[in-house]
């Protein structure tokens, strides 16, 4: 699933393409799509002018001269791709803008769950959102009051986005690691010390993300620009790593089911 460093790269790729045009297609091209973003309500971008384009957490956000709003949320397997509208229409795709000077940006989605909606202006749509791990305001205090409640394993703590927005599994993961906790540890009895250790991994796996994990070239070459590649050029430490030695001690990486996600660590050099 892309997390906050994917999401930021497609959200720049996007701006490039979108910021300041006029869109003069706009469509859905797939019953899930559709769900979200009916036939109609994709008519109604028609003639309108995306004025800006930011990332909140794992949320792509498209305003409208009119004041509306466009919410994208990748979900599992979304993607952007990006050309010209005289190229064939690329695999996949679920839902499609074209601007008024001829470029498509298509939304891929192999297992069509990634959502595309429009809101009224002054809309409240977005959940509640914790602080992001590259945020000015992020610190260890921060974090250390996001989990006080949290009675229940670090590693799903992590995964709420009331709790640190736009970490995901792959990341908790590998930041985890990066601090030597084990992700059973319970959230709210974590030492000052170790989450102090865990503020400055977060944001270290995400500060490092963009020279390593989904952005490598994709395998298939159809004159398209895609925000993330197909996964060949990913290099953890931990996540997916069953069985392999942990680079830091030695012992076999493992794996574990929490909250219905793979949990990957190393049993020696990650503490309870």
């Amino acid at each position: 699933m892309p997390e906050l460093p994917e999401v930021e790269r497609a959200t720049r790729l996007l701006r490039t393409a979108l910021e300041g045009r006029r869109i003069v297609d706009a469509r859905t091209l797939h019953p899930s799509a559709a769900r979200a973003l009916p036939p109609q309500a994709a008519r109604s971008l028609e003639g309108r002018t995306v004025v800006r384009i930011e990332r909140r957490a794992k949320y792509q956000l498209l305003h409208l001269d009119d004041a509306r709003t466009i919410e994208v949320h990748f979900k599992m397997t979304g993607d952007w791709a990006i050309g010209p509208s005289t190229l064939p229409p690329p695999a996949l795709e679920r839902v499609r803008f074209v601007t008024h000077e001829g470029t498509r940006i298509s939304l891929v989605d192999g297992r069509a769950f990634a959502v595309v909606r429009v809101h009224e202006p002054g809309a409240m749509f977005l959940p509640p959102l914790g602080l992001e791990p590259l945020d000015a305001a992020w610190s260890a205090d921060a974090l250390k009051a996001a989990l006080a409640r949290k009675t229940g394993p670090i590693k799903p703590a992590l995964l709420d986005q009331r709790v640190v927005a736009g970490l995901g599994n792959i990341y908790s993961a590998e930041a985890l690691w990066e601090a030597a906790i084990h992700p059973r540890a319970r959230a709210n009895r974590l030492s000052m010390a170790r989450v102090q250790r865990l503020a400055d991994a977060a944001r270290l796996v995400l500060e490092r993300a963009p020279a390593a994990r989904y952005y490598g070239q994709r395998t298939v070459d159809d004159g398209h620009t895609y925000a993330l590649g197909d996964g060949s050029d990913e290099t953890w430490h931990v996540y997916d790593r069953e069985g392999e030695p942990c680079e830091r001690c030695g012992a076999p990486v493992r794996r574990m089911e929490q909250a219905g996600r793979s949990t990957y660590y190393c049993g020696r050099c990650q503490r309870v």
